[in-house]
């Protein structure tokens, strides 16, 4: 994958902008059929790109499979939602004189927000990467694109570019519509660039705290939406633990060891009663990994768990490497409630790998400090007994995700309408989603227009409602 350069990067952000006028007048029905065609032909070379990002991430054909069946369908999906046509949130108010203050004809739809860059994550080269969640959901609503590769899979990157950008050639969208660049210089280059109007990450901590601080530094800053890590707590009750506490091992374990740790929604802190059988039956099922996704990562596991390693009061379990020289090993730290509190930085920093951290509660007030030291989340999750009394813990753990699980574990997101992937900081934008219908809101702006024509009004506000798409009309909602 050769690196873009400055002037490449220009070029491509300018032909995106070109692109957007056309896009944002290009009716809904045309948009999705492009993004039917690009999972068509996803799908009819699949088995070229599994193979080739097999090669490149170690992931395995049968997660890799199941992640490019996803990645389609949740193109197939988008194509759905903006065909539906309520994402457009159609509101029209007739005028009322009588009203204080009257209220004049006002009509308000969302509009695409103009060129998007988007970040591929590292851990899903095909859901999250160049044909992922973030590409779709801005294609969908008249967004160009423009990806800034991973290094951590260039081929699959480089293939999956091919692809989508000669199925929408094929397919009538202008050009510009859709455009790869690669090189960590390319990446700032698209974010200072005035063409683009928003910036859509998955990274660590660090990486978008500096897009966040460089967009900031803009003469025009622009949204940024990221999703920058995550501990995705989990509370186990002592009624819990005391029914089940052998099977929530076996579950935890395979959890936070799914892809070798390699997942935003892996369960890193579970905090469970003290003398639990769910710590005393873990051990036994760690098993050795494969290898990281890419080297880089592989340090920052290391340096990451040496880090909680060096904690005074913090024991540690871990599985035996392979005999392959690049296998992981997993790891287990544990602890109490009174270490964590005085060493909530190194405890409570993410180890992205095969790592979780328990930490022992000996009463619900310990359970409480330790619930009040935790960053936000994508998700929470809450394994109780039946017929436990939990409303307080639930009020508990609401403010520091996204997605409340009572039972189950994190670790696999369904794209749906009601799915919500995002959180309180860090682990993305507080107010919206990556994944499911409503992510498409992330890329979209309101203008409301007032005493307009009726013959210059987006076709989703007339007054004889020609898309026959919901709407809310003087306050109640209207589906034709």
């Amino acid at each position: 994958m050769n690196e873009s350069i400055p002037r490449e990067v220009d070029d491509i952000v300018r032909s995106a902008a070109a692109a957007s006028a056309l896009l944002a007048r290009t009716e809904d029905i045309t948009r999705a059929m492009w993004l039917r065609a690009i999972a068509g032909s996803l799908d009819a070379r699949s088995g070229e790109l599994v193979r080739i990002a097999d090669e490149e991430t170690a992931l395995r054909i049968p997660r890799l499979t199941g992640e490019l069946a996803r990645t389609t369908a949740q193109l197939r999906q988008f194509a759905d939602v903006i065909e539906e046509g309520s994402y457009l949130e159609a509101t029209i108010d007739h005028p009322n004189p009588a009203a204080t203050p009257p209220v004049p004809d006002l009509r308000r739809v969302l509009r695409p927000i103009g060129p998007v860059a988007v970040f591929a994550a590292s851990n899903f080269p095909f859901a999250f990467s160049i044909a992922g969640g973030d590409t779709a959901s801005a294609l969908a609503v008249g967004c160009p694109v423009v990806v800034k590769a991973h290094p951590g899979h260039p081929r699959t990157s480089d293939v999956t570019a091919q692809i989508v950008t000669e199925s929408l050639r094929e397919s009538g969208a202008p050009e510009g519509t859709f455009a790869m660049v690669s090189g960590f210089d390319a990446g700032l280059s698209l974010v200072d660039h005035a063409g683009i109007r928003a910036v859509a990450f998955t990274g660590s901590v660090r990486g978008g705290r500096a897009l966040i601080d460089r967009i900031a530094a803009r003469p025009e800053p622009i949204p940024f939406y990221g999703e920058l890590g995550s501990l995705n707590p989990v509370v186990v009750t002592a009624a819990a633990d005391a029914e089940q506490g052998a099977d929530l091992a076996a579950g935890l374990a395979a959890s936070f060891q799914l892809g070798v740790g390699q997942f935003c929604t892996k369960p890193g802190v579970v905090l469970v009663p003290h003398d639990s059988a769910l710590e005393r039956e873990l051990p036994r099922h760690l098993a050795a990994q494969q290898r990281m996704l890419t080297s880089g990562i592989a340090d920052g596991f290391t340096t990451g768990s040496e880090r909680v390693r060096g904690v005074s009061g913090v024991e540690m379990m871990s599985s035996a490497t392979s005999g392959d020289s690049d296998g992981t090993s997993s790891m287990v730290a544990m602890t109490d409630v009174a270490t964590l509190r005085v060493n909530t930085d190194s405890l409570l920093e993410e180890v992205f790998g095969p790592f979780t951290l328990l930490v022992r509660y000996r009463d619900e007030a310990e359970l409480d400090v330790a619930l009040s030291l935790l960053p936000g989340s994508l998700t929470a999750t809450l394994h109780s007994s039946p017929g436990e009394d939990v409303a307080a813990l639930v009020h508990r753990l609401e403010p520091l995700a996204g997605r409340l699980l009572f039972g189950g574990w994190p670790t696999g997101v369904a794209v749906s309408w009601a799915q919500q992937h995002g959180g309180p900081w860090p682990s993305t934008n507080t107010q919206f989603t990556s994944v499911g219908a409503t992510a498409v809101r992330r890329f979209q702006r309101p203008v409301a227009f007032q005493d307009a024509p009726d013959a210059v009004l987006p076709a989703a506000l007339r007054e004889e409602n020609p898309l026959r798409i919901p709407r809310r009309v003087d306050g109640v909602p209207i589906t034709p």
